[in-house]
């Protein structure tokens, strides 16, 4: 309902309330009883069975379940059948599982520990009397009390104002307060920052004082209206999740092709057919990688922990790897590329002479900012380390803090010029006088405004240059203030405007802005150096907007601005059309908001959305990845938030963007070292189905393999530190393959230098009696030798995967844990080899020194042959 169209008389009658004694406490049971408690509606939270049945969900997962299904009923089926296959699998899966869910679940209780828990109250007249209560407690027609530095606790319509001034740039991301008026009406259409007869829940009372009939409570509220557009945004796979379901579906038809193969050549060569079956379903259980879903949740448990030593909390673990592609930042302008914190930027105090704050203050400049001290109504303070602090209305605090700063206090001040009377600022005059003893027998009068207000008032003074210098500080989105005064011999009876509000003499203007965080530029310049583009979006004016981001290094040229209106009037068409020309967004809704981010996806950009208002939570959620600010950010937004940033920093989410990328790429690492060896193993299996040499190895044996030889190595991949330049290059589109960019050919290369060393390991010790005076050659010992080839090779193959630099440029102290792994896993090999127990286990026998000798030599032959390639590559950039 539009109530600020309606004057507060016909609120009152429409809400049944009264405007000095509120609602009977009769009425209020009613109305609980009809609208219920003044909250938002609680998202419902995930079961520990669903998040459970959520983790198993993953195609990788369902295809490992089915093999561990099939292993199982093989080995019940037949009479020599083994379980420790299936037992193997199903651990993966639960490891896996856990990991998923423990991850996330400590995300939750850390960005639980960022909230404030206490409960909000209000203080409301009912029947007469004025009291609080908890806020969930209110009710349309509540008769509110509002007082200075109190948080609205529901949409109501003013019925008085006493200089009342309201920050609402969580809803509506203004940064200047917004001054109230109880008797405005309006006829027209308005946005919510220019509706000046209404509170809005979760704003701030930043002066003033006033009571409003309250009209909307809970989710009907603007902020509930906005928490009610999350549940809209739905939900979607990341990037990454999209990659690895695309790759388990190849991975598991290529397996089962080479099963189907495998069986059809044994049955032409008239094998068993049950023995071909099991030597079938032990090929696609061995062509799947077991420990991928492993090693990823264990790679991008990692990167949640470094990004959360630089202050960032991930709350779902995919977002980790998201963010690392990211193309566009979308951001919100107050309190995440600025300081939400007006400061002193530029004062003028006669003609020319205008006094840059920032390169150091004059003795003219200080003299305007001391004067317009004295007219302000601020606490200072004194915190922690004595640092001062300053409380009140962010124009007058900024004032306030840049004297504090540089020369005088306030309190000096104050005691210097006694303060004996005052005229308060109010919506018809708006300025500000207050007058002061000067000595002995003079009085000071100062009066601050806007210098078009106080223009007419300026009898003394270079006024004509004065607007002059008012036009260009507005150009730089500069706040101005005028700052005048008089001067009475005796003191003044009248405290009028009339009487002190006239002939003024002008001192000077103050020129302040919400300045921008001093590590954003730098942050912004990373990103676009990363190919990644910043774009403003924010509810503030057009040209504040604008001269931040020229500050910020976002806007070259007004063109690539543009305000809510104009972008309401465009097509979704029209605005896929334009969005990568435009950077900055001003005046939006949030609707606008979510309009920005999926136009941006349309384009096949990957979005970050970083904000900290109520406002920013629907993008935020339709966004590939939110970050929310954790300082200053509300619940709403945090709750809607992939990431929160626990420094407010904007440029955390540029760090956390390098660490992804990382994340990225060790993923990539980690699908070149295990499909090396896997897609190996298929073609060693067909290769000798294909010859009529027999199966080379048996499933334990290939499992084996893949958990422990390619397992132990892999987890340690995703500590490998990030390759030089990886911010010098730009996102990973995202529909890319997860094998772009050479990988299968890598992949391919190193399945076929396996296959050859292995086969040719299992010919040896099958069919050649000559490589041992003391082993007869047979199918055993040559599977025992295939076994150990492909472990050690593919133990070993994890140094040349790690980086595209040879094995003798990376140092083993970059990642410990990956040399630790490596050796413990060549242990536990050569251990189940040599022990007659495991020997059992793993259907191997015991072979000659002569065979051993030969493992060695053929298991460093895939080295050798990818540190020439990489020479020859490293050759032809030079």
């Amino acid at each position: 309902m539009d109530y600020y169209k309606k004057t507060a008389d016909e609120i009152v009658k429409e809400f049944s309330s009264q405007s000095k004694a509120g609602l009977s406490q009769d009425e209020v049971k009613k109305r609980y009883e009809k609208y219920g408690p003044n909250r938002f509606a609680e998202e419902k939270k995930d079961s520990m069975l669903k998040k459970i049945l959520l983790s198993l969900t993953d195609f990788t997962t369902l295809v490992l379940m089915v093999a561990a299904i099939i292993s199982f009923y093989t080995a019940i089926a037949t009479d020599h059948g083994d379980l420790f296959e299936g037992i193997l699998i199903i651990a993966i899966i639960v490891i896996n599982s856990v990991l998923t869910i423990v991850q996330e679940g400590n995300a939750e209780k850390a960005l639980s520990a960022l909230q404030d828990m206490n409960k909000q109250t209000a203080t409301v007249i009912r029947d007469g009397q004025q009291k609080d209560i908890d806020a969930d407690e209110l009710v349309p027609g509540d008769l509110l009390v509002i007082e200075n530095g109190a948080m609205i606790a529901a949409d109501a319509r003013l019925t008085q104002a006493s200089q009342l001034r309201i920050e609402e740039s969580a809803l509506t991301g203004e940064s200047e307060p917004v001054e109230k008026d109880a008797d405005f009406v309006s006829e027209e259409q308005l946005p919510l920052g220019d509706q000046q007869n209404m509170v809005f829940k979760g704003c701030t009372v930043v002066n003033g004082r006033g009571q409003a009939i309250v009209t909307a409570t809970g989710m009907q509220t603007q902020m509930g209206k906005i928490a009610g557009l999350l549940s809209d945004s739905g939900t979607s796979l990341t990037p990454l999740q999209k990659r690895l379901n695309q790759l388990g579906k190849r991975i598991s038809l290529i397996a089962l092709v080479a099963a189907a193969l495998v069986f059809l050549i044994g049955y032409l060569q008239n094998e068993p057919i049950l023995e071909m079956f099991m030597t079938s379903v032990s090929l696609a259980v061995a062509a799947v990688p077991e420990t991928l879903t492993v090693i990823v949740t264990l790679t991008l448990a990692y990167g949640v922990q470094k990004m959360a030593k630089k202050n960032a909390i991930i709350r779902r673990l995919p977002a980790v790897e998201t963010l690392g592609t990211a193309s566009v930042i979308c951001s919100d302008k107050t309190g995440t590329l600025t300081q939400n914190k007006m400061q002193v930027r530029r004062v003028w105090s006669r003609g020319d002479e205008v006094t840059d704050v920032e390169d150091g203050m004059t003795d003219e400049a200080m003299e305007v900012l001391k004067i317009a001290s004295l007219c302000t109504d601020v606490i200072v303070e004194k915190g922690e380390d004595d640092e001062v602090i300053v409380k009140g209305n962010p124009t007058e605090v900024a004032i306030v803090r840049a004297i504090e700063e540089n020369y005088h206090t306030k309190k000096e001040l104050d005691e210097e010029y006694p303060r004996i009377a005052e005229l308060p600022f109010d919506s018809q005059r708006k300025m500000m006088t207050t007058v002061h003893k000067m000595g002995n027998k003079k009085f000071l009068s100062v009066t601050k405004g806007a210098f078009d207000v106080l223009m007419p008032k300026f009898h003394y003074g270079d006024v004509e240059r004065a607007q002059v210098v008012n036009d260009r500080f507005g150009k730089k989105a500069l706040r101005v203030i005028a700052v005048g005064y008089r001067i009475f011999e005796a003191e003044p009876t009248e405290i009028t405007s009339e009487n002190l509000e006239q002939d003024l003499r002008l001192l000077g203007l103050v020129g302040m802005i919400d300045p921008p965080r001093p590590e954003s530029k730098g942050a912004i310049k990373k990103a676009r150096k990363a190919g990644i583009k910043t774009v403003m979006i924010t509810g503030d004016h057009v040209v504040t907007a604008s001269a931040i981001a020229k500050e910020l290094g976002i806007l070259n040229h007004k063109n690539q601005a543009i305000s809510g209106a104009q972008l309401q009037k465009l097509t979704d068409d029209e605005l896929d059309g334009k969005v990568k020309d435009l950077t900055v967004y001003a005046r939006v809704t949030p609707e606008d908001k979510i309009r920005i981010v999926k136009s941006w996806q349309r384009t096949g950009a990957v979005v970050a959305m970083t904000g900290d208002g109520v406002n920013d939570a629907p993008a935020l959620n339709a966004s590939d990845v939110g970050c929310a600010m954790g300082i200053t950010g509300t619940d709403v937004a945090k709750g809607a938030a992939d990431i929160v940033l626990t420094d407010d920093n904007f440029a955390t989410i540029v760090d956390a963007v390098a660490q992804g990328r990382t994340v990225y790429q060790n993923i990539r690492k980690a699908i070149n070292f295990l499909l090396s060896c896997n897609i190996s193993e298929i073609f060693i299996v067909l290769i000798a189905m294909l010859i009529g040499w027999g199966a080379p190895f048996s499933a334990v044996q290939l499992l084996f393999v893949n958990v422990v030889a390619d397992g132990l190595p892999g987890f340690a991949l995703g500590r490998e530190p990030a390759e030089a330049g990886i911010m010098n290059e730009p996102p990973i589109p995202a529909h890319e393959g997860i094998f772009a960019r050479g990988l299968w050919q890598k992949i391919a290369v190193n399945a076929g230098i396996f296959t050859v060393v292995t086969l040719f390991g299992y010919y040896l010790g099958s069919f050649v009696d000559s490589v041992s005076p003391w082993v007869d050659a047979s199918a055993e010992v040559g599977q025992t030798v295939a076994f150990l080839v492909l472990a050690y090779s593919s133990i070993i193959h994890v140094f040349n995967v790690r980086s595209s630099r040879s094995i003798f440029q990376v140092k083993l102290a970059t990642n410990k844990s990956l040399f630790e792994m490596a050796v413990l896993a060549i242990l536990i090999t050569t251990a189940i080899a040599l022990l007659p127990f495991t020997q059992d286990l793993f259907n191997l026998v015991h072979i000659s020194l002569n065979h051993w000798f030969l493992v060695a030599i053929l298991s460093i032959v895939p080295v050798f042959v990818n540190e020439m390639i990489k020479f020859h590559f490293s050759t032809d950039e030079e």
